[in-house]
């Protein structure tokens, strides 16, 4: 059958014309992109954003229709045993992040900058994210502060790197705030505000505000073009993170911030036990798990 002339044209005005695709639930065979993250703040959808550590919880959340998963620093803790995040390496993270990439195929990946690797200067912060990108296949980065850290943003994006930025209670200065602490209370806020939206300035495509007061998280993100990711921050925000063992109740404590949707605890330790009791009692392996 051969094409007529006016085809391509009435495809490209359907393709443009179709409704987009939602952000949290979508099926396209493509990754999520910096592009997706900004036509949902301008529809004002919400949307749901988790860590993962490795390939596959990584691709439970991806069928699970979650858009962006952040390789967290936060592996710190619930991978490898710290009290902080701030022990964690780039050596660390490199192959949780690359775990996860293998275990996805539509969510974006963001791998978190962990602590020394990117303050001392944009020519460190260059060196770290490009081994995410190149070693590890992540599709983006996060790194925590303000102003203090605008050069370093201008020039990951500058270089083609998208950057997730983080302020408010931000764990790699834990020791500076003399614990974790809700920030950006009275005049601290204003100074939040204005960091908020030098960041954008400087070509951050999204925020993450943590343990803020949820006025100023409203204000935020009312004030900013680019989408809010809020935890411990209230419901204005235009997404929402958690950990992912603090959501399925996994962590043995949680922030006052996290709501548990499950108990992955509970079920593991029963399965665990009744695993042990069959393997005393002779009941496992039986007949129909053995060769013949």
């Amino acid at each position: 059958m051969t094409a007529q002339a006016g085809d391509s044209g009435t495809a490209a005005t359907n393709a443009r014309t179709a409704t987009p695709e939602p952000l949290y639930g979508g099926r396209a065979p493509r990754r999520v992109t910096v592009r997706d993250i900004a036509a949902a703040k301008a529809r004002g959808e919400r949307w749901p954003m988790l860590t993962a550590y490795d390939a596959l919880t990584a691709r439970v959340f991806d069928d699970a229709g979650i858009p962006v998963l952040l390789v967290g620093d936060s592996a710190g803790m619930v991978v490898y045993g710290h009290d902080t995040t701030i022990p964690v390496t780039v050596d660390d993270l490199l192959p949780l992040t690359a775990a996860v990439v293998r275990g996805t195929r539509r969510a974006m990946v963001v791998a978190d900058l962990p602590f020394g690797s990117y303050q001392g200067s944009p020519q460190a912060a260059l060196a770290a994210a490009t081994r995410f990108l190149k070693e590890a296949g992540a599709h983006a980065v996060k790194l925590e502060g303000g102003h203090r850290v605008l050069r370093q943003v201008e020039d990951l994006v500058a270089a083609g790197i998208p950057v997730m930025a983080h302020l408010g209670l931000t764990p790699q200065s834990v020791n500076a705030f003399g614990g974790y602490r809700v920030q950006g209370r009275g005049e601290d806020g204003e100074q939040l505000l204005h960091d908020a939206k030098a960041l954008q300035a400087a070509g951050a495509f999204s925020v993450v505000l943590e343990a803020v007061p949820a006025d100023l998280a409203s204000r935020v993100t009312a004030s900013l073009s680019i989408p809010t990711i809020g935890i411990g921050a209230g419901p204005d925000c235009d997404a929402q993170v958690l950990v992912w063992q603090d959501m399925a109740g996994l962590s043995p404590r949680t922030p006052k911030f996290v709501r548990r949707y499950a108990d992955v605890g509970g079920v593991l330790r029963e399965a665990a036990r009744s695993f042990a009791e069959e393997v005393a009692s002779g009941r496992f392996p039986g007949e129909e798990h053995s060769y013949r």
